[in-house]
């Protein structure tokens, strides 16, 4: 009495296909995915060691040449 049968499951397969349909149910499957794919990449990155902090990035000693316009309202 504790699990269900096979028939079972495919009864409420059908069911939730006729409620849902078969292309929403799709749509939510890709974007499972798509959200499960973007977790595994953020995780990647976040273990990966990093090549240089950015507290301690070099200064090359460049200067940069602007002109600076004060923006009026008109």
């Amino acid at each position: 009495m504790g699990s269900f049968s096979i028939w079972h499951w495919l009864i409420v397969l059908v069911i939730v296909a006729l409620v849902f349909g078969t292309k929403k149910l799709r749509n939510i499957g890709s974007d499972l995915g798509g959200a499960v794919k973007g977790f595994k990449e953020g995780m990647k990155d976040a273990n990966a060691p990093a090549s240089e902090p950015l507290a301690q990035k070099s200064v090359t000693g460049e200067t940069i040449d602007v002109q600076a316009k004060e923006k009026t309202n008109v």
